[in-house]
């Protein structure tokens, strides 16, 4: 988790009121991280499970992602950040999540795309918008979203609706794109944003453009597999 991370979450969270019981997919809190990951505090009065794969601070439960237990129809909302690159079957976490979930439900869902091995405790897979767009094409209205450079984005996110939510509206993706730009921010100096622009000019590999460019954020909101809006 980073503070740019935190920050899209909490957007999404002050834009739109995910349904209860919430359940986070991957809710151990590393040492050190607690005052990042923990999402309780977020979801005040609400009903908050934390679901991973090893006990510990954060999880009430143990469980695999690729065998939930939960009833089928049960859950509201289902939030994994960080958390998809780890799973070895990462389909069949999608399919269980979407098993769990109300018609009414949303899940809201984040990974690294260009990021270091980090293995928790192993690292699979990677994810473009357009692998999300394939991933949650079941839900009617989604928010599918990216952070860095177009061609090479730091992460990646989502949040889909199931059928019998009410649809995203123009008036909520504007006020989440405002809230993302106003949460989801850490600038850079102006000297270390010199010098990367510096060894960028002299290396054509453009290495720090991920890091020159790392506030830029990417939304598009989908509506029966169309687009309605795209915003930069």
């Amino acid at each position: 988790m980073t503070k740019f991370l935190r920050g899209v979450t909490r957007a999404v969270i002050d834009t739109f009121d995910l349904p209860a019981p919430v359940v986070e997919i991957g809710s151990f809190q590393v040492q050190e991280q607690e005052d990042l990951i923990d999402l309780r505090g977020l979801f005040p009065n609400k009903d908050f499970v934390g679901v991973d794969m090893r006990p510990g601070p954060g999880v009430d439960i143990v469980a695999d992602v690729e065998k939930l237990p939960f009833p089928t129809a049960s859950v509201g909302t289902v939030i994994a950040l960080n958390t998809f690159e780890h799973v070895r079957k990462f389909w069949l976490g999608f399919e269980e999540i979407h098993r769990v979930l109300r018609p009414d439900g949303a899940l809201f869902v984040m990974m690294p795309f260009s990021w270091e091995i980090h293995n928790h405790p192993n690292d699979y897979w990677r994810f473009t918008p357009e692998a999300l767009h394939v991933l949650l094409e079941e839900y009617p209205t989604r928010i599918v979203g990216s952070q860095g450079p177009v061609a090479e984005p730091l992460s990646v996110w989502a949040l889909g609706l199931r059928e019998q939510a009410a649809p995203f509206t123009a008036d909520q993706f504007a006020r989440l794109k405002n809230a993302i730009a106003l949460h989801a921010r850490q600038p850079l100096r102006w000297q270390r944003r010199l010098r990367y622009r510096v060894f960028d000019m002299i290396d054509r590999r453009k290495l720090c453009s991920r890091l020159l460019e790392q506030e830029n954020w990417r939304q598009e909101l989908i509506q029966n597999n169309k687009t309605i809006i795209a915003a930069a």
